[in-house]
């Protein structure tokens, strides 16, 4: 099978959200290094430069409005390989993490949401920090960091206590991972990088406030997903109209008249004891029942 294949195989399976995010960043990072080695080549690497320019956010507002599309594209543009293996490993582990617990929409709704935090945070301080102010009209940043920074916060916040065997570490707990790379954003507010580590933090406040509302019932992915579904839909075949009898036996209606037995979704205060229960004990101390509550609870939007 080709990659071609696979890509597109990637793409129609359900639920596989964070195999399609590590995707869309790859594909675009290979696009951009193949174009900038032609163009080089052939004495046109001003029009790369216009290129990652057109998907990288500016600072400067009044070309923001230009192209409002950046505060999305930046965050799935890189350019240096370590950027984005750094950035695509960090996805993948904490990633996955949120995809077992809380469902793949609510992964996918947090990357976008961390994404488009930091890029705000980024073009305010640029914007009304005198420090930062009189870079405002040469400045533009590009990398994943923010959102992926927002996936890392909210899985130490979902699960605190949750250890990742470090090489020559050993096993350290999420929570201590997480705070050593908020750390070394703040510390780098200042640096070479001020305005990408400005977006980390900004995309690290929306981690750990997604996950704290998520426990006190509130889902702030909604209209994130709303929007994604709205245009998901415009590029979607409509299934063509189908009539079926319906009998009802005295439970649910169903076609042929067959009996609704399903489970029934578990109400948001029982999620959140169970997820209560997994940062206190862990996963494993959950019953099966309990698994199969926290399960149907990720398949709702």
């Amino acid at each position: 099978m080709s990659i071609t294949n696979d890509i597109k195989n990637a793409f129609r399976q359900p639920n596989n959200t964070l195999k399609q995010l590590i995707l869309i960043n790859v594909i675009v990072f290979v696009v951009l290094i193949v174009t900038r080695t032609i163009l080089v080549l052939t004495n046109s690497s001003g029009i790369y430069s216009a290129m990652v320019r057109f998907l990288a956010l500016n600072s400067d507002p009044v070309l923001f409005i230009t192209r409002p599309w950046t505060l999305v594209t930046y965050f799935f543009t890189h350019e240096g390989f370590l950027h984005i293996i750094f950035n695509m490993l960090n996805l993948y582990w904490f990633g996955q993490l949120l995809r077992e617990y809380l469902g793949d929409r609510k992964l996918l709704s947090l990357y976008v949401l961390g994404g488009i935090a930091g890029g705000v945070l980024y073009m305010l301080s640029y914007n009304f920090i005198p420090y930062f102010a009189s870079h405002a009209a040469y400045s533009f940043m590009i990398g994943a960091s923010a959102s992926v920074l927002a996936i890392v916060v909210g899985a130490a916040t979902l699960l605190p206590n949750f250890a990742f065997n470090l090489i020559l570490i050993g096993p350290v707990r999420i929570k201590y991972i997480a705070a050593f790379l908020v750390l070394l954003s703040i510390s780098g507010a200042v640096g070479d990088n001020a305005g990408g580590n400005i977006a980390h933090l900004g995309g690290a406040f929306i981690g750990w406030l997604f996950i704290k509302q998520l426990q006190r019932g509130t889902d702030m992915g909604r209209p994130v997903l709303a929007v994604i579904d709205f245009f998901s839909g415009l590029f979607k075949r409509k299934p063509k109209l189908r009539v079926t009898h319906t009998r009802f036996t005295g439970g649910r209606a169903r076609p042929n008249g067959s009996r609704s037995s399903g489970p029934v979704t578990p109400d948001q205060h029982e999620i959140d004891r169970i997820l209560d229960k997994i940062s206190s004990s862990g996963y494993e101390s959950l019953s099966k029942e309990e698994k199969q509550k926290l399960f149907q609870a990720s398949q709702k939007d």
